[in-house]
């Protein structure tokens, strides 16, 4: 065997001539694997600046130095890339989504459980930062259909004025995560709901309390749970 089972991290040989370079490999593998951490998920290629030690999963439609290596692990080493297969419970840090994701079956999901058969329980947290204009404004972010919300928070970003306060929610329920929430930056306010099941992908609003919003930023974040089914 030349190389261990599971990362292809290169093993030294018998009576192996420059032995430290095979060692040095796997060193640099090791330490790029050992907690990992992904760049991104959504590039098909290579960027132009990776940094030393970099790791990213190639997405699908792979080019240039990439090519023919979607959904394998790219890892930067010495100037150069390193492929290496994603084994099934391998978990690992999102960088650009800010979140933990395993991978199970070939898929890539943020789980709080999974069955041999593909069904899952998701925890997702969906963030976006919302200018204020009008009388209220939606997210462009949309809570996903077929989810469970069990939190909107939101923080002030920077100064509301034209409205002394603000009400968060959806619509027809422009308070439904807060109402009279604080105009003045660095406010906050965690709306914790019962449960709250969405049948269609519904963005969160913010409403002035009064008047119309002439500037200001709202910081929206909808704290939820989803579903995979079974794939098969």
């Amino acid at each position: 065997m030349s190389d261990t089972p599971l990362f292809a991290l290169p093993l030294v040989a018998a009576a192996q001539a420059q032995k430290h370079v095979t060692v040095n490999e796997s060193f640099g593998l090791i330490d790029s694997l050992l907690h990992p951490v992904l760049v991104s998920r959504s590039l098909a290629t290579p960027p132009a600046s990776p940094g030393d030690g970099a790791v990213y999963l190639v997405a699908a439609g792979a080019s240039d130095d990439w090519s023919g290596h979607a959904g394998n692990l790219a890892l930067e080493q010495g100037g150069g890339w390193l492929f290496r297969p994603v084994p099934d419970g391998f978990v690992a840090w999102i960088a650009d989504e800010y979140r933990l994701a395993l991978h199970a079956g070939g898929v890539w999901t943020t789980l709080a459980a999974r069955t041999p058969f593909g069904a899952g329980t998701i925890i997702a947290v969906l963030e976006e930062t919302v200018t204020l204009t009008g009388t209220a404004v939606a997210s462009s972010m949309l809570m996903p259909a077929r989810s469970i919300v069990l939190a909107v928070s939101c923080r002030t970003v920077t100064a509301v004025t034209g409205a002394p306060s603000y009400g968060c929610g959806i619509a027809g329920e422009p308070t439904k995560f807060g109402g009279g929430l604080g105009s003045s930056a660095g406010a906050v306010n965690v709306g914790v709901v019962g449960p709250t099941a969405l049948y269609a992908d519904t963005p969160i609003r913010i409403t002035a309390t009064s008047g119309s919003f002439t500037a200001g930023s709202v910081r929206v974040a909808a704290h939820l749970l989803a579903f995979d089914p079974p794939s098969a």
